[in-house]
């Protein structure tokens, strides 16, 4: 091989000689060339491997080819043509598979640190040099037959949203591949008391797509030293296109990640559950030596007007999605994990840090692949941004935005008290103020006729022109999760029977409220996190799903389950439009505060409960509300979820019990 290489190198150096392209310099970032193509980083075959890098203004640029992923000295450093659009390229003309490489550029005289392209899709240990593979090799045994379970519109959607290692690192969760995306094939686990865990445990919940923390290739984890258990949710990115090497079996082999990752998708697809990455595509883990800077200086990264790195994301850095060559790379780097990997869908970290023609590109991209795929984020910032306010994707302009999604902050603090104060309480727990609030999240933050705007908590006007714009949730991996927000926040003297009813109801009005809910995981179980905070580098004693609390919480989990079930069985619950919504769900007048209740016209939708009423009760003492006089049945009492009926009720008065949710029907 080596022969092959001196001669390659031989036929290289000559030609370079004759090259007429040589790099230009530009006035702006606006003024450097858009490659059209999408073969950059290399292209194999057994008898073929070609090398293309977008620079525009490098004055030269080599690859250098390894043997192994780490350590260890190059085998040859070959210099690359220009083509005078911004690319640079070389061809080897034998087999290279099992190779690995970097690129380095000469920039202002100067030669950068050699580092892995932008657009890599395999890696060795540490995502520091690239590797070459035939992709092929890559697929599990009956990939070709692989698809996504059928989902008709985005209402139908319950979201899981779960980190990785914490699904499966337990000692209680029965499952061998702990902490690693093979965990989630594991089927007929079970924890210590015979019930079931992992994949069963979701199939059995009901939810329909599971949302996995950050899962593409990110900095803060060693992976030659895993044995020292380094936790992190993993929003530092390293490698936007390659799998997280730390939950593989061999983080050394670039083939286990990639492969793995596709069994893990496999196996949820053949369970019924659609599967959703978190991105963050908005910032990475550092600029200084990322393959961005390394490959074409500052030109990834928004500057302030001083010429400083933007810091909206709170990182240190913040991506410049308005130019070109990176909404194109965020484009395309989604359709490759659409494709590749068989990804449904897609939640935003920080979205609003990029713009909404981008966003709206990337639904339209998406669209072209398949309608389903699910795109939502958050609509806010961490920081200030350079780049305008009116152009930024955030909750308030996703009416600019169809097809996307947001998270309702609105809800999430109306029910269990602002994010920021850990002691404040609100709805769920008794607390008045929130009423407007929590019927604007009854109708997924529409427009309805009797919402007084005025008081809703974040907002003054309805943001979403579509029901499935809006992502219903009390938790997630930030702050606080709902166990211990409830115990920080519970008034003094609330008991723990009380605040099991605080969660129950905080949940029941995240499921039955029009719009997509959301769950983070193991809140079924009632998992606590020991009162963190902030867990994103916690030990996994704070972070991992205690499956043996499916047995202390067996009521709890039964109810989640009842409210998932229902919601899916019920169109009524989940309307797809707003005029539907506007025609059919109205609410009573209840003359008392902490107290919102409204009826739906199921017939009207297709459901076979003709009228059902709704009643969140907040205050901590049952209450009597006048009330529609039908021959109801009770589905949902507080206690419990049961379609078949829990009890007839015929009366003008309804008895609601402290902190609950009672759902009617008629048939």
């Amino acid at each position: 091989m080596y022969k092959k290489l001196i001669f390659t190198l031989f036929i290289l150096l000559i030609t370079m000689s004759s090259c007429k392209e040589t790099p230009q310099k530009y006035n702006s970032f606006n003024e450097y060339p858009v490659y059209e193509g999408n073969d950059l980083e290399y292209t194999y075959t057994p008898e073929l491997t070609t090398f293309k890098l977008w620079s525009p203004e490098a004055e030269q640029v080599k690859v250098h080819i390894y043997e192994t992923g780490l350590e260890g000295e190059k085998l040859c450093s070959v210099d690359m043509d220009y083509d005078g659009k911004g690319v640079w390229a070389t061809s080897f003309d034998e087999d290279l598979k099992g190779k690995f490489y970097t690129f380095q550029i000469l920039f202002e005289g100067k030669w950068l640190e050699e580092s892995v392209g932008a657009y890599a899709k395999a890696v060795g240990v540490n995502g520091v040099r690239g590797a070459i593979i035939d992709f092929y090799e890559t697929n599990p045994e009956g990939w070709e037959n692989d698809k996504s379970p059928v989902l008709n519109n985005f209402n139908e959607i319950s979201l899981y949203e779960v980190h990785v290692r914490d699904f499966s690192v337990s000692p209680t969760s029965g499952m061998k591949n702990k902490g690693k995306f093979l965990a989630f094939t594991e089927e007929g686990t079970v924890n210590d008391f015979g019930q079931s865990t992992g994949i069963d445990h979701l199939k059995e919940l009901g939810i329909t797509h599971v949302h996995l923390l950050p899962s593409f290739d990110y900095a803060s984890i060693d992976e030659t030293t895993l044995e020292k258990n380094v936790y992190n949710w993993g929003y530092d990115p390293a490698n936007f296109n390659v799998p997280e090497g730390s939950y593989s079996t061999d983080p050394y082999d670039p083939i286990s990640r990639i492969k793995e990752f596709k069994q893990m998708v496999q196996s949820l697809h053949k369970n019924g559950i659609r599967v959703i990455m978190d991105v963050v595509y908005n910032h990475t883990a550092t600029w200084e030596n990322h393959p961005f800077t390394r490959t074409v200086p500052d030109y990834y990264y928004r500057q302030n007007a001083d010429g400083s790195y933007s810091n909206a994301s709170g990182c240190g850095n913040e991506t410049a999605s308005e130019r070109a060559m990176v909404r194109k790379y965020i484009v395309e780097s989604l359709k490759y994990w659409v494709k590749e990997y068989h990804v449904d869908g897609f939640r935003f970290d920080l979205m609003a840090i990029h713009d909404i023609t981008t966003m709206n590109e990337i639904r339209k991209a998406m669209n072209e692949i398949d309608p389903s795929i699910f795109i939502y984020g958050e609509g806010w910032t961490a920081g200030d941004s350079p780049l305008p306010y009116g152009e930024r994707a955030l909750k308030q302009h996703v009416n600019r935005m169809p097809g996307i999604a947001v998270f309702s902050d609105d809800i999430r603090d109306a029910l269990k008290g602002s994010w920021a104060n850990a002691k404040e309480p609100a709805f769920a727990a008794g607390y008045q103020g929130y009423d407007e609030t929590i019927k604007f999240s009854a109708v997924a933050a529409t427009d309805h006729d009797s919402i007084h705007y005025g008081l809703v908590k974040y907002v003054n006007f309805p943001y979403a022109s579509s029901p499935s714009q809006v992502i219903n949730y009390v938790s997630c991996h930030d702050d606080l999760c709902l166990v211990d927000k409830i115990n920080y926040s519970s008034p003094y003297g609330a008991t723990p029977i009380e605040k099991r009813k605080f969660n129950r109801l905080s949940q029941s009005i995240v499921f039955l409220s029009q719009g997509v809910p959301f769950i983070y995981a193991g809140e079924e179980l009632m998992r606590n996190k020991k009162g963190v905070h902030n867990s994103y580098q916690s030990p996994d004693s704070i972070n991992q799903i205690d499956w043996n609390f499916k047995k202390t919480n067996i009521d709890m989990y039964n109810y989640y389950k009842g409210l998932i079930q229902m919601r899916k069985a019920h169109p009524a619950f989940r309307m797809t439009n707003t005029s539907d919504i506007q025609r059919n769900l109205k609410f009573l007048n209840t003359y008392q505060q902490c107290v919102v209740a409204y009826t739906l016209e199921g017939s009207a939708v297709g459901d076979n409960w003709s009228r059902i009423l709704v009643v969140h009760n907040g205050n901590r003492h049952n209450i009597s509300l006048n009330i529609p006089q039908e021959n109801w049945t009770v589905a949902c009492n507080g206690e419990e979820v049961n379609p078949n009926g829990i009890f007839n009720w015929n009366q003008p008065v309804l008895n609601v019990p402290a902190s609950s949710t009672m759902v009617l029907y008629k048939k």
